[in-house]
């Protein structure tokens, strides 16, 4: 008998072959796909690309400070009094000179210096600072002449009257000539009391040559911080009405003083009063 044979598709062993090349052909598909995500790209494979360097930020100018202006110079002082009036209601600042006497009825308390001479006792305490102060500093001052009567004043007026007509001038002249260097009496300040003539004991002259001597120079820079003024400096007698005095020195006050010594001007032209 003959025996029929099975159609292919029925042999297992060709089922199986068929069922284990599907499964490599998906097992290769597989490892494709999961090769394909895992690969990344290579840093090395790119090309180098540099960042431009930013530029740095330039560093603001400071702004230039403006300078400070200058502060003006003050005007002077006149108090709470006007041009022409007189001062008597300031005992520091009344004004005498040869257009201002000494008001009506004038008296001062005097403080002794010694025997013969005094000052008011109000500008006492400092006057003996300054000269306390001088000579700690090795300088001689010695005050020769300070408050003074109106005796006192007349008799010293006379006797410069004398001196000049002496050299021959005449009477109009010699009193003329005489009122420049001693005050005519009621318009000099020493009769005051807020005035002294300081000397160097190493020079007893009254004149210019006082200027050069070492306490005067201490005194005419520092005299100031005591309340005293040098009263007649140089070149200003038509103001004053004196000759220059590089001796004698008037109490005004401190504050005062201050100001007169920095702006270099005189009392008359603090007070506003140089018209005459």
């Amino acid at each position: 008998m003959k025996m029929q044979k099975s159609p292919w598709y029925k042999n297992p062993y060709w089922l199986g072959g068929i069922a284990l090349g599907v499964v490599v052909i998906a097992l290769v598909l597989f490892l494709a796909l999961r090769g394909g995500e895992d690969k990344k790209p290579d840093i090395s494979d790119q090309p180098n690309i540099e960042e431009p360097t930013p530029a740095p930020t330039p560093e603001p100018e400071p702004t230039p400070e403006p300078e400070p202006e200058p502060d003006p110079e003050p005007a002077p002082t006149q108090g709470s009094y006007t041009e022409g009036e007189q001062t008597d209601g300031v005992w520091n600042l009344v004004l005498v000179n040869p257009w201002n006497p000494l008001p009506e009825g004038f008296s001062v308390d005097i403080e002794p210096l010694d025997n013969t001479r005094g000052v008011d006792k109000r500008c006492y305490p400092q006057l003996q600072k300054m000269m306390d102060d001088c000579r700690a500093q090795g300088y001689s001052p010695y005050i020769c002449s300070s408050y003074r009567t109106w005796d006192m004043q007349q008799e010293n007026f006379d006797r410069q009257i004398s001196a000049f007509k002496n050299q021959g001038y005449g009477d109009e002249e010699a009193r003329r000539l005489a009122a420049k260097e001693v005050a005519v009496p009621g318009t000099s300040e020493h009769q005051l009391g807020l005035a002294v003539d300081i000397i160097d004991t190493n020079n007893w002259n009254l004149d210019e040559s006082q200027e050069s001597m070492p306490t005067q120079q201490w005194l005419m820079a520092n005299s100031w911080r005591y309340g005293f003024i040098l009263r007649y400096p140089n070149g200003t007698t038509d103001i004053t009405g004196i000759i220059y005095e590089p001796w004698h020195y008037r109490y005004v006050g401190c504050q005062v003083a201050k100001e007169i010594y920095e702006r270099g001007i005189t009392l008359e032209e603090y007070l506003g009063r140089t018209a005459h």
